[in-house]
């Protein structure tokens, strides 16, 4: 009898094991994307008439349901992006018994390294990644890039790459603009034929070669690191291919066919219209229901924003909407204005155009290097972020390349300091915000001790040590701390020492002086900034 138990029980986990064996399930870093390919019917129009659907859970956690999409040639695709590890089982639904009722698991590892997963909201301004890593948004614009010759996207993934960016403002419609004409290659609807010399759409199908090709470029931006801020509607068409003046259904069909297809990329913004109040046939109450349709569609909570003409601002307290997208250069032109639109605003403040570098003679296009670096950091001061651009065209009338338009190479100067900027974000504690907000517009902190103090424009030769007896939220400056100083130069990318430290004393009329009344001695030159930091012992 015992020798019976034996076999039976090496039988039991010999049979377990082969279970085990046949019943590996796939591998998914966390934040990756994992898909289930089904093979169904091409009759009839699938994009419209088949509904495909699947849950996926964790034993005992919650259940993510997501839609799938017809990729074409009967194929259909879910995806599902994997925010936590662990065993995931997922079950499709349709209205097709072919593509109902299969089953299946995953199992979610440990991150890839250097992936940090979806960039979510913070706090009341500022942003982080899933992983907790504070993300502070340095973006930049080539809004039509994906439209343009297959070289010149090359070109403008290398450039992207020195710059070192980590936000890019793209559209998925092509653009008909003064500067931006020419035709794309491929369409988001099927072309039914030519009038006119025209295309003609089906905008009940899509072209799913486009939105594949769409797919690849947000992924090599993901492999840079970048952001994909999608603007997924815009006015420049004028009729041209119509995309700007589509039927309710159609704009219906086609953001829940995109957020299907693109919900499981973790770069993913969505930017629900560019100078939205320029496009004619939409109104404010149907920009309102699209967001509820992005955000509806979305499983995941992508970033999801609105952007309007100068000083048009959306509602933004809509609970939809994650941040701002503003374009408006006035509150970066001059200290103290950002922060008014920060404290209006209970989200993060993006002020995504306040004019670009460049040469053109549009009034919007003509910033100086140095100005347009001098306004991004205008924003980071008050607590805000904002997006850089770049209009240079050197043959008047012709057709070249403009970054803000088409990617391709960079011409200005702005970009070459990306990177130095970035540098110095990286190394805060804690996001910028103004120490005293009302009474000193010039002095951040980042936390206990942590000044960054940016003197823009104005030259001088010395500065007397100072700071405010609030610290925002933090703690406030104790008389008899030791500080020192290190001089930023944010155009020629330096940092330098001061030697010594400064001792605090008692506050004087909400300002703590160095007990000794020392001075720091500055080099004549704009766009200075001073961090000051609490000594060593």
């Amino acid at each position: 009898m015992k020798l019976f138990r034996k076999i039976v029980w090496c039988m039991a986990c010999l049979s377990a094991s082969v279970w085990r064996l046949g019943a590996q399930v796939t591998e998914i870093p966390q934040w990756e994307r994992f898909e289930v390919v089904l093979q169904g019917t091409a009759e009839g129009n699938p994009f419209r008439d088949v509904c495909l659907h699947a849950d996926f859970w964790q034993q005992g956690g919650d259940t993510v349901g997501v839609r799938g999409f017809y990729d074409g040639d009967g194929r259909y695709v879910i995806r599902f992006m994997p925010t936590l590890p662990g065993v995931w089982h997922y079950a499709t639904t349709s209205n097709v018994p072919a593509l109902a009722g299969q089953r299946g698991s995953l199992e979610c590892v440990a991150a890839a390294a250097g992936s940090h997963g979806l960039v979510r909201v913070r706090d009341a301004h500022s942003f982080m990644y899933a992983d907790s890593t504070v993300y502070y948004p340095v973006g930049t614009t080539a809004y039509a890039w994906t439209h343009m010759p297959q070289p010149v996207q090359e070109k403008t993934l290398r450039s992207l790459e020195k710059a070192r960016f980590n936000k890019l403002r793209m559209c998925v419609f092509p653009k008909n603009y003064g500067l931006c004409k020419e035709e794309p290659e491929i369409y988001p609807f099927l072309v039914e034929g030519y009038a006119g010399g025209k295309p003609v759409f089906d905008f009940t199908r899509f072209d799913p070669a486009f939105f594949r090709h769409l797919e690849k470029r947000i992924d090599d931006l993901r492999r840079l690191g970048i952001e994909a801020d999608l603007i997924l509607f815009h006015p420049y068409d004028k009729g041209r291919w119509g995309f700007d003046s589509l039927p309710a259904e159609v704009n219906t069909a086609y953001v829940e066919y995109l957020v299907a297809r693109l919900a499981a990329f973790s770069n993913v913004w969505w930017s629900l219209a560019n100078e939205y109040d320029y496009v004619a046939s939409k109104t404010e109450e149907d920009w309102k229901a699209l967001i509820r349709t992005v955000a509806a569609s979305d499983s995941y909570g992508h970033l999801c924003s609105i952007h309007g003409s100068t000083a048009t601002y959306f509602p933004y307290w809509m609970k939809e909407l994650t941040h701002t997208s503003i374009q408006d250069e006035a509150p970066v032109e001059d200290f103290g204005r950002a922060a008014i639109v920060r404290s209006i605003y209970r989200k993060p403040v993006v002020f995504d155009e306040v004019c670009y570098e460049g040469n053109l003679a549009s009034r919007w296009g003509r910033l100086s290097g140095p100005e347009m670096l001098h306004r991004i950091w205008q924003g980071l001061i008050a607590g805000t972020y904002v997006t850089h651009g770049e209009c240079y065209q050197w043959n008047a009338g012709s057709m070249d390349t403009i970054f803000w338009a088409k990617g391709g190479e960079w011409r200005g100067e702005s970009w070459k300091r990306i990177a130095f900027t970035r540098s110095l974000l990286d190394l805060l504690p804690n996001p910028l915000q103004l120490a005293d907000v009302s009474r000193d517009h010039r002095t951040a902190t980042a936390g206990d001790d942590y000044y960054l103090i940016y003197f823009g424009r104005q030259m001088q030769d010395e500065w007397q040590f100072n700071l405010p007896a609030k610290n925002a939220s933090y703690r406030k400056v104790k008389p008899g701390t030791k500080y020192r100083v290190e001089i930023i130069d944010t155009w020629n990318m330096t940092v330098t020492a001061y030697p010594g430290t400064f001792e605090v004393g008692k506050a004087v009329d909400y300002r703590h002086y160095d007990v000794n009344r020392r001075k720091v001695r500055l080099p004549l030159l704009p766009y200075l900034m001073l961090r000051v930091t609490a000594a060593e012992e």
